[in-house]
C-alpha cells in the first residue's frame, strides 16, 4: 500500500493551517487598525507598573498616558491635561508646559509664548508626551528663543516631551524628575501599504535623531525607544541623562 497519498494530505492540511493562521493574524491586524486599544495577544512577561523604582538593566515600565502619574510639587493627585497648557510662574519669567503633546498644540503654545511681556527665559516641562510633530516644531522655537527647559521634583517627561527638554540652552533636572523614551507612531494612516508606512517611520526617526544632534543630545538615546513598546516606556537613569547629553556630569 502507498503512503504517498497520506504524506500529500498531512502536508496539504499543515499548509492549510498555516494560511488559515495568516489569515487570522491579518484580520487581527486589521481590527487593531480600527479600533484603538485592540492588541494581539502578549505572550511575554508584563512590564512593571510605572510606580515601581528603576534600577540599572530594569527600566521598562508600562505605560499609558492617561493614566501616567501627575507629579508635580505639591504632588497632585488629578489627571494631567488632555492638551497642552501653559502657565506663567516664577512672575512671568517662566511657563509651565503640562499635559498631553496633541496635534496643533506647538502652534496655539508659540502663539501663547509670543503675547507674553517679559518674554519668558524658562519652560518647566511636565508631560507624558504625544504628538511628535509638534513637539519638535515647538522645541526648534524654543531652541531659537534662547530658553532653558526644566523640570520639577517628582514630575515626568515621557514619550514627545524629551524633545522639548532636549531643546533647552541649559536644562535643569532634580534626582527624582522622571524621563523616558519609546517608540513613537509617525504614520497618520493606518490603511497605508506596508512599504509607504515603513518609509514614513525611517523618515520619522532620520527626523528625530537629526534634531536630537541639532539640540547636542547624543541620538543614540533612540536605541533605548526603538526596543521599547508604545505601551511601555523606557525610564532613563541618571548617569544615561548624562552620558546622552541631557544633563551635565556631576563633578565627583
Amino acid at each position: 500500500m502507498s503512503t504517498a497519498a497520506p504524506k500529500r494530505n498531512a502536508i496539504g492540511r499543515v499548509l492549510m493551517g498555516v494560511l488559515i493562521f495568516q489569515l487570522g493574524l491579518a484580520g487581527l491586524l486589521f481590527l487593531g487598525d480600527l479600533q484603538n486599544g485592540f492588541r494581539l495577544p502578549s505572550f511575554g512577561p508584563s512590564a512593571p507598573q510605572l510606580t515601581e523604582p528603576v534600577r540599572p538593566g530594569d527600566q521598562t515600565r508600562r505605560f499609558a498616558p492617561d493614566r501616567a502619574p501627575p507629579g508635580g510639587q505639591p504632588l497632585r493627585t488629578d489627571p494631567l491635561p488632555e492638551r497642552l497648557t501653559l502657565t506663567p510662574v516664577s512672575a512671568g519669567d517662566a511657563v509651565l508646559l503640562e499635559g498631553a503633546i496633541a496635534g496643533g498644540d506647538a502652534v496655539r503654545i508659540l502663539k501663547q509664548i509670543e503675547g507674553l511681556t517679559p518674554a519668558p527665559t524658562r519652560a518647566i516641562l511636565n508631560s507624558p508626551g504625544g504628538s511628535v510633530q509638534d513637539a519638535l516644531q515647538l522645541g526648534r522655537a524654543l531652541r531659537q528663543a534662547g530658553m532653558d527647559t526644566e523640570m520639577r521634583s517628582g514630575d515626568i517627561c515621557y514619550s514627545a516631551c524629551p524633545y522639548l527638554l532636549a531643546a533647552g540652552v541649559s536644562r535643569t533636572l532634580p534626582e527624582d524628575a522622571s524621563v523616558g523614551v519609546h517608540q513613537h507612531y509617525f504614520g497618520e494612516n493606518s490603511f497605508l501599504p506596508a512599504f509607504v508606512a515603513v518609509e514614513d517611520i525611517q523618515r520619522g526617526q532620520g527626523e528625530v535623531m537629526r534634531y536630537l544632534d541639532q539640540m547636542g543630545i547624543d541620538p543614540l538615546v533612540m536605541q533605548h525607544a526603538l526596543v521599547t513598546p508604545p505601551d511601555q516606556i523606557y525610564v532613563l537613569l541618571r548617569e544615561e541623562l548624562e552620558r546622552y547629553g541631557f544633563i551635565e556630569a556631576e563633578d565627583g
